[in-house]
């Protein structure tokens, strides 16, 4: 998240300031404008918060260089000041970059954290140490400010959410909440077991979908560039002799040919439907559509609908506390699954039937249908005997030892099915690399392109050098 401050005049002539933070410049700028325009200020200045390099010394110690986040250069030679520092240089940064930590990360420090609040550990404490032993800088400076905004008192949950952009929305809500709940240590440690079934997820789905796919890519252009280079030229030097290909050969020519003169047009086809799956899938339509597709693709879209319940289910177990307040649990939970039609269903369907109608859970669940037979019937059962909440860990736990184990047969199965084509794609190649040692020339007689038989001796001259049939040698031009 990017940080602003702003300093803004009043109609009666009062200055007022305030800060706020967006997730890039440009919404940062624009909710200023807004809310100055709403409010009828006169904006003066827009200071965005920056990393500032400096180097500064106290007495006779050894000079101190570092980094400070700040609005203004002058904010950190006062700060510097103050605790009684001599500054040497501040200078801002001039790339300024921050990468979000790599999930690992992030899934490491709520798993810490989670650890040492079973051990009774201040929060602050744990902060520090995370902070001293964190080898990612953007993880590591994220800790550092939130900690220094805790310590002022500031609100968790605003605190973190302020930083959803390194942890993520969901990961910073249940952050949030969880000082505020009496209940921090079940919550990191559900945040924790939640951001690693994700974690999970993803790799799998990466390996039973994204890298089948970009290995049938990879073997595409290779069979492109051997029919389009490397074969044609052996090939060739029989067409220009007019000599008979057989069936293969003759085929990956004609296929050489149509590449050759459409070259243009191969390209688009390859390269056009990407560009505008990849923009579709941007976009908040897109998203919406292919998350809906995914849960219907055969064999593995059942895998991916129960992963989805799973993390729901774990999630709504974390949060939920009584039916009375069951509808932020429901809405959160839809969100924490990544997958934007289930969302929609909850937000759009379920949970205004429960607001509106005054329909219980499991009714909710079963008109929005985006839940399984087997989770309707558990929750229904839940939901009568008052054990709702158990009901719902429950079904996670069941739906992880199942998806588990079956996406893990369905990768195998998917390699074996890769491995198969790239054989099969192999022994084409070689076949038909193999077919033009059974091409042979024309008979004794026969014309050719640049080049005469010599019925009399079986000879065939090419730009005047003979090759003698009968006795298999060449004849050079001063013996003929």
């Amino acid at each position: 998240m990017t940080e602003f401050k702003f300093t803004a005049e009043k109609l009666n002539g009062q200055v007022i300031s305030g800060t706020l933070s967006a997730s890039s410049p440009a919404e940062g700028k624009k909710k200023i404008h807004q809310l100055a325009e709403k409010n009828q200020l006169k904006l003066k200045v827009i200071q965005r918060k920056s990393s500032f390099i400096y180097r500064v010394k106290r007495g006779n110690e050894k000079p101190v260089k570092g980094e400070q986040k700040a609005y203004t250069k002058m904010e950190v030679e006062e700060a510097f000041a103050r605790l009684g520092y001599r500054v040497l240089s501040v200078n801002k940064k001039l790339f300024d970059f921050n990468f979000a930590p790599p999930t690992p990360e992030i899934v490491s420090f709520v798993k810490i954290s989670a650890e040492l609040l079973d051990q009774k550990l201040p929060y602050s404490e744990i902060l520090t140490l995370l902070i001293n032993d964190t080898q990612n800088k953007t993880l590591r400076e994220t800790l550092k400010e939130i900690n220094n905004d805790l310590k002022k008192g500031a609100d968790s949950e605003a605190t973190f959410l302020k930083y959803q952009s390194v942890f993520g929305k969901f990961t910073s809500y249940m952050l949030g909440l969880a000082s505020k709940s009496g209940n921090m240590t079940e919550i990191y440690k559900a945040t924790a077991k939640f951001l690693e079934r994700r974690q999970e997820f993803k790799k799998n789905l990466r390996s039973a979908l994204i890298t089948p796919a970009i290995t049938m890519f990879v073997l595409l252009i290779a069979v492109l560039f051997y029919v389009d280079y490397i074969f044609p030229q052996t090939a060739k030097l029989f067409v220009q002799f007019k000599i008979p290909l057989p069936p293969m050969t003759a085929f990956t020519l004609k296929i050489n040919s149509f590449l050759t003169n459409n070259a243009l047009l191969v390209i688009l086809v390859l390269t056009v439907p990407l560009i505008v799956f990849w923009r579709f899938a941007k976009t908040k339509r897109g998203k919406y559509i292919l998350d809906r597709i995914m849960l219907r693709i055969p064999i593995l879209g059942p895998l991916v609908h129960k992963t989805i319940i799973e993390v729901y289910c774990r999630v709504f177990y974390t949060l939920y506390s009584g039916s009375a307040e069951s509808i932020e649990p429901v809405r959160i939970a839809s969100e924490a699954t990544g997958n934007r039609y289930f969302e929609d269903r909850i937000k759009n369907v379920a949970i205004p039937l429960m607001i509106k109608q005054g329909k219980g859970l499991t009714d909710s669940f079963e008109a929005s249908g985006v839940f399984t037979e087997t989770a309707l019937s558990r929750f229904h059962s839940g939901e009568e005997t008052g054990t709702i909440k158990t009901t719902a860990l429950q079904l996670a736990n069941y739906y992880e030892t199942e998806t588990v184990y079956k996406l893990k047969n369905l990768i195998e199965l998917i390699q074996v099915f890769i491995a198969m084509i790239i054989m099969i794609v192999m022994i084409l190649l070689t076949l038909i690399s193999a077919e033009t040692a059974t091409i042979h020339p024309n008979a004794p007689g026969v014309a050719s392109v640049d080049g005469r038989w010599k019925t009399e001796d079986s000879r065939f001259e090419v730009s005047g050098v003979y090759y003698d049939f009968q006795n298999k040698n060449i004849i050079e031009n001063n013996i003929v």
